[in-house]
């Protein structure tokens, strides 16, 4: 199994050019609103055109501006997962699946197609319930079973958890996962939460503005994002500006103070990001006197913001977290980070 996307196409003041290829699993498309990453899939699925470019999926070309290839959407046997999941209200989980069902068959036929589906899915028992009826991983199950009767070559979703209240989505994340394994084919998902990226995908593609910041798997994406964007779509609290200071040192002028970056540092470097929970009063490296500036009690944790003792007082505070259990008595004078937990960052230079 083989995607490679590689598009432009301008949209107004907004230009979108990504290029990408994956081998098989499932690629998460992760960036903020507006990054381009719903225009990506809809470039895919045919319901966009680029303005130049070509898609292929497994060798089968779906558009190529050069070649004036432009397959339509229903030739290119691709499966969507609205963020609404599209269901029709008025009509039976039964129905909603059969309409998926696109090839000529009997009635009979339908009906074992749709019943075999119903027990892959785990929707047995619910064939003449309603939409309104059903739970929402019970939904998601309907439209995603909709989309398999047609055996698409590949699965597309849009943000498959924005519908779903915040406590249901982890237990339908946890049933998409499952039966995302299954599927043995490409699966591309676009979403704005690292979480969902993370727990779900084999590989992130980051991003921003309508371009590709980086793509990789997901573990040595979330370990060295390598754009200041991609850092914060990781999550990371605290990127600031650096640049170097010797062969393995960075200054950080907002900071005011120089860190061991513990491995080579290049000029290209235009920033660093520290995550929040890598801040130890027990570690010696890179520790300088702090000054809390603020203490935020969240349900689990805590957030301490900070000014190290030779930061200028306009600038940023630096974010630390750590879970409630290990609050010390007393708020250290201290912070240390280690070197591997300094992430050097440069601007846009996409790779795998």
């Amino acid at each position: 199994m083989s995607m490679d996307v590689r598009i432009q196409k301008q949209l107004g003041a907004f230009r979108l050019q990504v290029s990408f290829q994956t081998h098989g699993g499932i690629l998460g498309l992760l960036g903020a609103s507006g990054s381009g990453k719903s225009k990506t899939l809809q470039c895919i699925t045919g319901i966009e055109k680029p303005d130049q470019g070509c898609i292929s999926v497994n060798g089968r070309v779906f558009f190529d501006s050069e070649k004036n290839i432009d397959l339509p959407v229903q030739e290119r046997r691709v499966g969507c997962l609205f963020q609404n999941y599209a269901l029709f209200p008025n009509m039976t989980v039964e129905d909603n699946i059969a309409c998926g069902v696109r090839r000529v068959c009997s009635a009979a036929r339908r009906r074992d197609i749709v019943g075999t589906m119903m027990e892959r899915m785990r929707l047995t028992g619910l064939n003449r319930q309603k939409p309104a009826q059903l739970s929402g991983g019970q939904q998601q199950r309907v439209a995603l079973a909709r989309i398999l009767v047609n055996e698409p070559d590949i699965l597309l979703l849009d943000e498959p958890f924005s519908a779903l209240d915040s406590y249901l989505k982890e237990q339908v994340m946890t049933e998409l996962d499952n039966l995302l394994a299954q599927f043995r084919k490409d699966v591309v998902i676009v979403t704005h939460s690292r979480d969902e990226a993370y727990q779900l995908c084999d590989s992130i593609a980051i991003l921003a503005q309508g371009n590709l910041e980086v793509i990789g798997e997901k573990k040595r994406i979330f370990a060295d994002p390598q754009t200041p964007a991609a850092a914060v779509l990781t999550g990371c609290k605290n990127i600031v500006a650096a640049r170097r200071a010797g062969p393995c040192a960075v200054y950080v002028p907002d900071w005011n103070i120089i860190l061991d970056a513990g491995q080579p540092v290049d000029d290209a470097v235009c920033a660093i990001g520290v995550r929040a929970h890598c801040f130890h009063e027990q570690t010696k490296e890179n520790a300088f006197p702090v000054q809390i500036v603020e203490e935020i009690e969240q349900p689990f944790e805590w957030i301490v913001k900070f000014r190290y003792a030779v930061q200028p007082r306009e600038t940023v505070p630096v974010w630390w977290r750590f879970a409630k259990m290990i609050r010390p008595e007393a708020m250290p004078s201290r912070l240390g980070v280690k070197p591997a937990d300094i992430l050097l960052l440069h601007e846009n230079t996409p790779r795998r």
